[in-house]
C-alpha cells in the first residue's frame, strides 16, 4: 500500500523553536511556498494517477492549508479530500508554545528527563502524549489506509512512520530530522520508507 507523506509546511513556531503539538498555528510565506512546491513534485511524480489517490490530512489549519495548496498545484480542486483525528500532531501539553530554553528556565528538571528519553517521556498536562502514545494513533491510521494515498501531517507522525514502518529505533527516530519541503514514500506492506 503506497502512500506519499507530506509534513506541513513552515510556521512562525516552527522557526523560533516552539512545541506547536496541538496548538492550531497558521502556515507563515516560507510554509506557503513549500506547501506550494510540494505540489507542483507531487504532480511531477504522479502524472496522470493523481486523482487516483486518496487525500487526507490532519484536521489542524497549518496541515489543512498545506493540503489546499498541494492540491492546487496538481490542478486539483483544492477542498477535496478527507480530514482525520488521529493524523494530528502529538499533545506536548502544557508546554505548548514554549522553547526548550524557555521551559529550562522553570523546570529544568523535567527538561533534563525528557532529554534522557525523549520517545517515552509525555510532559506536563492532562492532554499530553508521548511518542509512543502518538504511535500507536499513527499504527491504527497506517493499519486503516486501504487506497494509495497522499497525506498531510506534522512532524511527530512521519516519526511514527518511520519507527512503525522502517523500524527505526525510537531514539533515532526522535531525533531526526523532518523536513518540510520534501515528500516522504511509504510502502507500508513492504516496510520501505524513505524521502523522495
Amino acid at each position: 500500500m503506497l502512500i506519499y507523506m507530506i509534513r506541513h509546511g513552515q510556521t512562525d513556531w516552527n522557526a523560533e523553536g516552539r512545541m506547536q503539538g496541538q496548538k492550531d498555528i497558521d502556515l507563515n510565506s516560507v510554509g506557503r511556498g513549500q506547501a506550494t512546491r510540494n505540489g507542483i513534485m507531487l504532480a511531477d511524480l504522479l502524472g496522470s494517477e493523481a486523482g487516483e489517490f486518496d487525500y487526507v490530512a490532519s484536521p489542524l489549519r497549518r496541515t489543512r492549508e498545506t493540503m489546499e495548496r498541494i492540491r492546487t498545484a496538481m490542478g486539483l480542486d483544492p477542498l477535496t479530500y478527507r480530514l482525520d483525528d488521529r493524523l494530528k500532531e502529538v499533545s506536548f501539553g502544557d508546554w505548548e508554545g514554549s522553547t526548550l530554553a524557555e521551559l529550562a528556565q522553570f523546570t529544568p528538571e523535567r527538561v533534563a528527563e525528557r532529554a534522557l528519553n525523549k520517545w517515552d517521556f509525555i510532559p506536563p498536562g492532562e492532554d499530553a502524549e508521548s511518542y509512543e502514545i502518538l504511535s500507536w494513533r499513527i499504527g491504527a491510521w497506517l493499519n486503516s489506509v486501504e487506497a494509495p494515498t497522499v497525506c498531510v501531517g506534522h512532524g511527530g507522525v512521519i516519526r511514527s512512520a518511520f519507527r512503525l514502518v522502517g523500524l527505526v529505533d525510537k531514539d533515532i527516530a526522535c531525533e531526526m530530522n523532518i523536513p518540510q519541503d520534501r515528500i516522504l514514500k511509504i510502502d507500508r506492506d513492504r516496510g520501505e520508507i524513505g524521502w523522495l
